[in-house]
């Protein structure tokens, strides 16, 4: 450690200064102004473009355009009537109510609920969930 002498570091302030975004206006204006007390011609233009973006509006009208042609009703797969039939079924044979096998498999009872009624996104999870504790085969052939 003899020989290291003290460590400094050496602190300059920096200084970065942005322009403003006003300053090409200010510009234009200045340059403008000008022209207009020399007597020379000024055309001005006004873009219709002005503050819109519009390759997003172009292609907004399109896909307006084909959510309007499309025809195909989109819909998510709901369990099937079979299988509503056998969950309740072999819920009702093992003598639980859909909470209690809500409890069992670790669901909330909405699941279970949603299942029977029809109205749930099949998970195959669950329904092998359903399977094993209620000691039947709901889905394919028995």
């Amino acid at each position: 450690m003899a020989g290291i002498g003290p460590i400094s570091q050496d602190w300059e302030p920096v200084v970065i200064r942005k322009k403003t975004p006003n300053a090409a206006a200010k510009k234009d204006e200045k340059a403008v102004n000008a022209a207009r007390r020399s007597g020379a011609e000024i055309e001005t233009v006004k873009k219709s473009t002005a503050a819109t973006n519009k390759s997003a509006s172009s292609s907004t009208s399109l896909n307006t355009r084909k959510l309007d042609e499309e025809t195909d009703v989109l819909a998510h797969e709901r369990v099937p009537t079979e299988l509503k039939k056998n969950i309740m079924q072999a819920r009702m044979d093992k003598k639980l109510t859909q909470a209690q096998l809500a409890k069992l498999i670790n669901e909330k009872p909405q699941v279970i609920q949603e299942y029977e009624s029809g109205k749930a996104i099949p998970n195959q999870q669950i329904i092998t969930k359903l399977e094993r504790f209620l000691g039947v085969k709901l889905r394919g052939k028995k």
